[in-house]
């Protein structure tokens, strides 16, 4: 990689709120940024103990790049607001999920939640990552690039 120049498979960097509408208020107010339509999405969740379960959640990503990602919080989820930082993960295109994923986990980066298409199916679509340096990185199956991008418009 280049120094100073960000992966090209970066995508997002993800900011959990408390309420979604101020904030993209407060945000197009001080960034400028353009929102596409918010989504309201029960989201697969499997955790590391096998449990799966599903996460309704409402979310908006800005037009223009450096993508954000604005999630309301959820709370009894990983989403929720913190005492730290809002700054929630960043976002990474995975060619290969289960390849990259294998990667992280070796790299010291455990699985904290991954998403699953039914209830036999592994991981699919994203995986959580739990950095040691307190930040979550997210890996997004590259097949759905095409699909969300196509929102981002």
């Amino acid at each position: 990689m280049v120094p100073g120049v960000l992966s090209p498979s970066h995508f997002h960097v993800g900011i959990v709120v408390p309420d979604l509408e101020p904030a993209l208020e407060h945000l197009t107010s001080v960034l400028g940024a353009r929102w596409a339509p918010t989504t309201e999405t029960d989201v697969p969740v499997a955790e590391p103990d096998g449990t799966r379960r599903l996460v309704p959640l409402r979310f908006a990503y800005s037009c223009d790049a450096p993508y954000l990602e604005v999630i309301e919080e959820a709370p009894g989820s990983v989403w929720v607001c913190n005492p730290h930082s809002n700054l929630h993960h960043i976002g990474l295109w995975a060619d290969g999920l289960e390849g990259e994923r294998s990667r992280l986990v070796g790299g010291d980066c455990p699985v904290e939640i991954a998403g699953f298409v039914d209830e036999t199916s592994n991981p699919a679509m994203y995986t959580y990552h739990a950095d040691p340096l307190g930040i979550r990185i997210e890996l997004v199956d590259a097949v759905l690039r095409p699909m969300i991008e196509a929102t981002l418009t």
